[in-house]
This record gives structure tokens, C-alpha cells and sequence, in this order.
């Protein structure tokens, strides 16, 4: 296989093992297949251009069309001519399909469906990608810059996943890199023959060392360049998620059209509640007058993993048309039927849909798909609630205090998933539940104590600009400092309630809203809120209020039982929305122009998702920041050793008659390894006298810069045969005059390549395979000696 061709697989290759980081993003990953043929196909072409040859840029040209009539086959096909060739419709088709991509990214939580836009996005960024280093690597012969294109690559995908299998990402990707690197280097050595080495190791010129094997010594130095990578991380701190923290989302597949995922639905509620001017999100009429536990929940919290509630992963269907009676609703509870029709601003744009719970039928437009478990609706193909309106059929459930008291045991299976405890949530937090509600007879009185814990007579403050902590100890830092606002209540009760053996699980979505003049109710930015739900069977799913001063107290868990306090519970609130904070709110430094734009981050945050605690430590910020410094950094290395490099050859030291070989050689090398970065591949075989005029030669270098060479030449010549070397005066000048002259007369792109990316670098790895061949020698030697000394011997 020639050089050409071997770096062509290579950098195919770079590219795939970078792209493998892409793979958690998406489910199924049959995309990826995908993209190797392509990808090989696209290889190909450039393959093929280069042999015939074609110049550099209809090389890039020719593979750059490739890559758009194999996407046009595969994406396009029936908008393009004869299936491959891209016209207006074509165009327009890849077009919409990128928006479409565009608007998945931007719904989907990882893992997403593998949509026609999503699939677009993702081979084609691998063709563009992988276009990007075949030119830089294989067109231009310069793989050390096709590491960029590499790394944004495996950053974007990286930065999207984390998770426990970066470090597999990363191997993956720094191994096609250095690949790529040592093919590279492979490559031009077999074309170079043998390289001027410049000084001897004395004062006498070896010629019989020959040259060190480089790509030898890369793997070396790649396994550990590899090994250091993977083994620092270890040692830094992850960031957690926090209590607000965690993305996820539900995957599920229904029958009326494919896969569909949504985004953690867990909006920044902090910011909401702390806005200036409480914008009205939506309005409704209905046709009960009790409106107090009309709570408009958006979706269900049910995955716990320690550090974060979020969607568990459900199946998603069509919108049926009525809906089936809510899990574990018996027929003896009381219920009520009403109307809802609801008018969403049309600023507010949310992909669940905020419903009265439990829904029995909802008459809406646009697209929609049914989570039936949560009894949620979703949006479908970009679909969101921006100034939609509807019409919600649901029941008003009103159980009694004796009913969820003597409540039977929920299934097995219900129970197994709904109470859910990770090993890593603090053993104070069960400790504290088994406290708060001992004495209890059953899980209703429990579940009554633990509410009355957080909104009574518990010491807990509600607070909207606290942060509590973050990682797996943020519920214990919550109990310990009793300050927080709806979702560190509702996620501490749920998390407790679920210690206790109750299925648990967190709403969100919003308080009932206050009260317009024309019988409307009016919901604001303000009433945005999070509650436990508690799983009773023969009742269902039940909601509890444990935040102080938000929301109303269900009037069931107010009746006087056997095991509770009654009068320590507190009466229906009659303000659905807090007071504003005196504190900074989180839009306090809004400029004025941004509010007229409604460009306040604050002011939008329902429409945002996720949402994560911003008490990040220092020593956190510190190493991250000291990370990203030491990424912009290792690609200046070979800049910055150069530098080094030149400083000690041409120093001030060293000028004594004794040293005048070893600082002459050097001199001379410097001038060499500058020529070499220019271009001018060294020739060991040729003389300095030679060499100088080669030099000369193949730089256009003029009279004066002649002449400085010719000097140079003539003083190594001196100091290897004369029998008494001398110092000659001027070399550093010298030699800064013909480094002058060769940036001079080099191109920028040149320039730029002997100032970032040296080639005479190489002698890094050359010297590192030096000392391991010296160490290795000296190691092979003490064993034969130890072996060879007699028996009985003492050391």
C-alpha cells in the first residue's frame, strides 16, 4: 500500500473513531453504518483524484461534490435528478430536513430517535468532518492541523453525552489521531532518506548511527500521551448534577408513527418565580367555581437516580380519544367531571401540554402524542404550546382521610418501580423520614406527617434565591439547612416518601392562578410550582402540598385521623402565586432594551429546559478552568519548544574556545531545523558546504543571506577537521539573518506552518527514542550481568 493511500485509511479511520462519540446521542445507531459507506465512498473519490493527479483544489472540489450527490442519493432521492444529481428541489428538501434536525436537537433528550433530520445532521457532519482531515491530511500532507476538525467533533459530542463512557470516546478519538500522526511521519521518513542529524553526540562526528526509528517511538510516546490522558481525569472532580439538576427524558415508541423523546420537562422555576413582572403565561374558564385544586400539570417526575428527578424512558402513542380511568381509581371515590378550555400565550412556548390532572379527553389541534402513563401530552414535530388553544375534559377527585388510610397495598410492580431508592441518596434523608413519621399506622399518616414536616412545624423557610448544594448530598444539605423553594420541598418529600416504602413520584407545572373580572382565571410566570404525587390504591396518584405559603392544602389530608394533628395543618391558601422576593432577582441587572425585546433570560425560562444548581464550587471552576487553558495550550507546545529551542542554541553561554564545536554544531542545526521548517527537507548525506548551498538554492535566499550560510558551513567544516577548533565570531547573527530571510520569502500559510507546527519537531520523538534505546541497553545489561554472576555471590 503506498504512503498516499495508507494515510487515506487512516484519516477514514481518525474520523470514525472520532464520530464514535456521537453514538450515545441517538438510538438506533444504524446511522453510523451508514456513515462508513459514505464516508469510504467519499475516501475513494479523493483516492482516485490524487492518483490521476489533479491539483489540489478541484482534489477538494471533486471530493466536496461527492459528498452532496451521496447525500442527495440518500436523503433526496426523489427530489433530485436521476436520483443523485442535486437541483432546486433537492435544495430545498436538505433544507428542511436540517430545520426539522434543527427543531429535534432542540426538543430531544439523549438518548433521541433517530429522525431523518437528526440522521442528516449526523452523517453529514461526519462527511464534512471528515472531508475537513482528508484535506489536511492527505491533499495537503499536514496531519498535526487535522486534529482540530477531529477535536471539535469528539467535543460537540462529548459535551452533548458525558457520562461514564467519555473516557471510551476519547480513546477512541486520541487513538485515530495519533494514527493519523504516525502515518504521517511514516510516510515523509520513507521519502526523506537519511536525515542530517547535525551535532554528534561528541566531539567527533558518528556517521554510523544511522537513523532512529521514529514511528517506533511514536507509539511509545502515544500509549503514554494516552495513558496520562485517561489517568489525570481520574483524579479531577466531576461536576454532579444538583437538586434542580439532571437531564432525561422519555423514549418510547407508539403505533402511530414511529419513535418520539421528549426533553426533561423540568423548567427553571427559580428564575420564574423571581421575575419582576409576573407575565401571564395562560388564562382559562372553567366551569367549576372551586378552582383551588385546579393545579395544571405539565408532566411527571418518576426516574430518581440520586441526584435528580426526571421522565422515566415510557411509550408514546396517539392522542386517543377518551381517555382510559385513571391506574388505581376505584369506583367508590367521589369524583366530579368538568370543562376546561385553556388560551396559552403565544410567548410561551412549552412541548408539554399543562392539563388539569386527571384528564379524560382533550380536544386540540396541532401535533400530539399521549404518554399514558403520566397521562401527558406531548408535541410532536416541532409542535408546542405557543398560543394554542383547547378544551381539557378531567376529573376533580376528592377521596376522604379514611379512604387513602385504609388503602391496600399497590402491585408489585407498581410499587417495585415507583419507590425506587439509589444507593448514593444519603442515609440521613431515610433516617429523618422514619423520625418525622414514627408512631404512623399506615402510609397515609405518614405521608400527612411528612407534609406537615415541610409546611408546618418543621422550621423550613421558603425561599426562591437559596442554593442548596449539589451532587447526591443536595437533599441532606436541604434538611440540614431547612431553606429552599417548591422543588427542593417536593423533591425531599418525594425522596423521603419513597424511603418509607410509598410510591412517589414529582409534578410540575402550576398553581391554579388568580382570579380575573370576566370569570377567567389568569396563570403567571409566578404560579409556576412542583409537588409530590403519592400513590394510593383505590385512589390513584394524589397530590400533597408540602411547600409553605404556595398552593392549597388538600382537604384530605386537613380531616381528623386516627395519628394526626390536625389543627397543626394549615388552611387553603388563598394566594396561588408568592410575593415578590426583597432579594436580587435573577433578572435584576435586565438592561431595559432587553426587557422591550423580551430578551430577559428570566422572562422565558418555563420555555427553557433543565434546570441545575449555580453553587458551583471554586476549586471546581478553578480546575475547569485550568482544563480548558491546558487545551488551548498543548497545540502551541511544538511553538513553544521551538522557541525554547532556538533561545539555548543561539544563547550567550557556552563561547569559550572549549565549547566552540559543540556551540558551532548547534548553530548550524538550528539553521538546518529552521530550513526544515520551511520545507527543506535536511540531507545528511550531502556536506555542510553542500548542504548550505541546497539551502540557498531552495529558499531563494539573497547575496547577504547567502553569504551567512556559506560563513556557517565554512565554521562546522573547521570544527570538525581542524586540529584545534576555534570559535568564529557572528554565528548567532548568522544564523537570525538567514531565519529572517526564509520567513521573508515563505508564503503565510508557510509561515503560519513554521511557526505552529514545525516540522524539525520530530526531534522530540527522536531524542525520547534515544534515551529509551540508552535506558533499554543499560536495563539488558545489569539482567546479564545479575545472571551471570555466580551463585552464592553477594552483591
Amino acid at each position: 500500500m503506498s504512503g498516499r493511500a495508507r494515510l487515506t485509511l487512516y484519516s477514514a479511520a481518525a474520523t470514525l473513531m472520532a464520530a464514535c462519540a456521537l453514538l450515545p446521542l441517538v438510538k438506533p445507531a444504524t446511522w453510523f453504518l451508514q456513515a462508513v459507506f459514505l464516508l469510504a465512498l467519499q475516501s475513494g473519490v479523493g483516492a482516485l483524484t490524487r492518483r490521476v493527479p489533479l491539483a489540489r483544489p478541484l482534489t477538494v472540489a471533486a471530493q466536496a461534490l461527492a459528498t452532496l450527490m451521496l447525500l442527495t442519493l440518500v436523503f433526496a432521492q426523489q427530489q433530485a435528478l436521476l436520483g443523485f444529481v442535486p437541483g432546486p428541489e433537492a435544495f430545498r428538501h436538505l433544507g428542511d430536513l436540517l430545520q426539522a434536525g434543527t427543531d429535534d436537537v432542540g426538543r430531544y433528550a439523549i438518548p433521541a430517535p433517530l429522525s431523518d433530520g437528526i440522521r442528516l445532521m449526523l452523517i453529514g457532519g461526519v462527511l464534512v468532518i471528515g472531508l475537513a482531515v482528508d484535506t489536511l491530511a492527505v491533499t495537503f500532507r499536514s496531519a498535526a492541523p487535522a486534529g482540530l476538525p477531529l477535536l471539535a467533533l469528539y467535543s460537540v459530542a462529548a459535551g452533548l453525552s458525558g457520562g461514564g463512557w467519555a473516557w471510551l470516546w476519547f480513546l477512541l478519538a486520541a487513538t485515530g489521531y495519533l494514527m493519523l500522526l504516525l502515518a504521517e511521519g511514516r510516510d515523509r521518513l520513507s521519502q526523506w532518506g537519511r536525515v542530517f542529524g547535525g551535532a554528534p553526540r561528541s566531539q567527533g562526528l558518528d556517521a554510523s548511527s544511522g537513523t532512529v526509528a521514529p514511528v517506533r517511538t511514536g507509539r511509545r510516546i502515544g500509549v503514554v500521551a494516552l495513558g496520562v490522558a485517561l489517568a489525570v481525569p481520574l483524579a479531577l472532580p466531576a461536576l454532579d448534577g444538583g437538586l434542580l439538576g439532571g437531564a432525561g427524558a422519555g423514549v418510547g415508541s407508539g403505533s402511530g408513527g414511529g419513535t418520539i423523546s421528549a426533553v426533561n420537562p423540568l423548567v427553571s422555576l427559580r428564575d420564574s418565580l423571581n421575575v419582576d413582572e409576573d407575565r401571564q403565561v395562560m388564562s382559562y374558564r372553567t366551569n367549576t367555581e372551586d378552582t383551588q385544586d385546579m393545579y395544571l400539570r405539565i408532566v411527571s417526575l418518576d426516574d430518581f437516580d440520586g441526584t435528580a428527578w426526571k421522565p422515566a424512558q415510557r411509550h408514546i402513542q396517539d392522542v386517543p380519544d377518551t381517555f382510559p380511568t385513571p391506574i388505581g381509581l376505584g369506583a367508590d371515590v367521589q369524583r366530579s367531571e368538568i370543562q376546561t378550555r385553556i388560551s396559552a400565550a403565544d410567548w410561551y412556548a412549552q412541548d408539554w401540554l399543562p392539563m388539569p390532572y386527571p384528564v379524560s379527553k382533550v380536544n386540540i389541534s396541532g401535533s400530539w402524542r399521549y404518554e399514558p402513563v403520566g397521562r401527558t401530552l406531548v408535541g410532536d414535530h416541532g409542535q408546542n404550546t405557543r398560543g394554542v388553544q383547547y378544551q381539557v375534559t378531567s376529573l376533580i377527585v376528592q377521596p376522604t382521610a379514611e379512604q387513602l388510610a385504609n388503602a391496600p397495598e399497590p402491585s408489585k410492580a407498581l410499587k417495585r418501580e415507583f419507590t425506587k431508592v439509589p444507593s448514593s441518596l444519603p442515609a440521613v434523608v431515610a433516617d429523618t423520614a422514619r423520625k418525622v413519621t414514627a408512631g404512623s399506622s399506615n402510609h397515609y399518616e405518614q405521608a400527612v406527617k411528612l407534609q406537615d414536616y415541610f409546611a408546618v412545624n418543621g422550621g423550613f423557610t421558603y425561599n426562591t434565591q437559596v442554593q442548596v448544594g449539589s451532587g447526591s448530598a443536595a437533599i441532606a444539605r436541604f434538611l440540614k439547612d431547612k431553606q429552599g423553594f417548591c422543588v427542593h420541598f417536593s423533591f425531599a418529600m418525594a425522596s423521603m416518601a419513597r424511603t418509607l416504602g410509598i410510591p412517589a413520584r414529582v409534578a410540575v407545572g402550576f398553581t391554579p392562578g388568580s382570579p380575573q373580572s370576566d370569570g377567567s382565571m389568569s396563570v403567571g410566570l409566578r404560579d409556576a410550582h412542583a409537588w409530590p404525587e403519592l400513590y394510593f390504591e383505590g385512589v390513584g396518584w394524589t397530590r400533597f402540598e408540602p411547600t409553605p405559603n404556595r398552593g392549597s392544602v388538600p382537604e384530605y389530608t386537613q380531616t381528623d385521623t386516627p395519628g394526626s394533628d390536625s389543627s397543626a395543618v394549615p388552611k387553603p391558601s388563598t394566594s396561588t402565586s408568592a410575593a415578590p422576593s426583597t432579594a436580587p432577582s435573577a433578572s435584576g441587572n435586565c438592561l431595559a432594551e432587553q426587557k422591550k425585546l423580551e430578551a430577559c433570560p428570566s422572562q422565558s425560562a418555563l420555555a427553557t429546559v433543565g434546570s441545575k444548581d449555580d453553587g458551583t464550587p471554586r476549586l471546581q471552576i478553578l480546575l475547569y478552568t485550568l482544563a480548558g487553558l491546558l487545551l488551548l495550550l498543548v497545540p502551541l507546545l511544538p511553538m513553544l519548544w521551538r522557541m525554547r529551542l532556538r533561545s539555548v542554541r543561539l544563547g550567550a553561554h557556552g563561547r569559550g574556545e572549549a565549547d566552540a564545536p559543540a556551540y558551532t554544531l548547534a548553530t548550524w542545526l538550528e539553521v538546518t531545523d529552521t530550513a526544515w521548517d520551511y520545507g527543506i527537507v535536511p540531507d545528511e548525506s550531502q556536506t555542510p558546504r553542500k548542504a548550505a548551498a541546497r539551502i540557498v538554492r531552495l529558499g531563494l535566499l539573497e547575496a547577504e543571506a547567502s553569504e551567512a550560510v556559506h560563513r556557517l558551513a565554512a565554521a562546522v567544516e573547521q570544527v570538525l577537521y581542524a586540529p584545534h577548533p576555534r570559535l568564529t565570531a557572528g554565528l548567532a547573527e548568522d544564523a537570525r539573518r538567514v531565519t529572517d530571510a526564509l520567513g521573508a520569502r515563505a508564503s503565510r500559510t508557510a509561515h503560519l506552518r513554521a511557526l505552529l507546527a514545525p516540522r524539525s519537531a520530530v526531534r522530540v520523538a527522536w531524542a525520547a527514542s534515544a534515551y529509551w534505546t540508552a535506558l533499554s541497553a543499560r536495563l539488558a545489561a545489569r539482567r546479564e550481568s545479575l545472571l551471570r554472576r555466580p551463585s552464592g555471590q553477594n552483591s
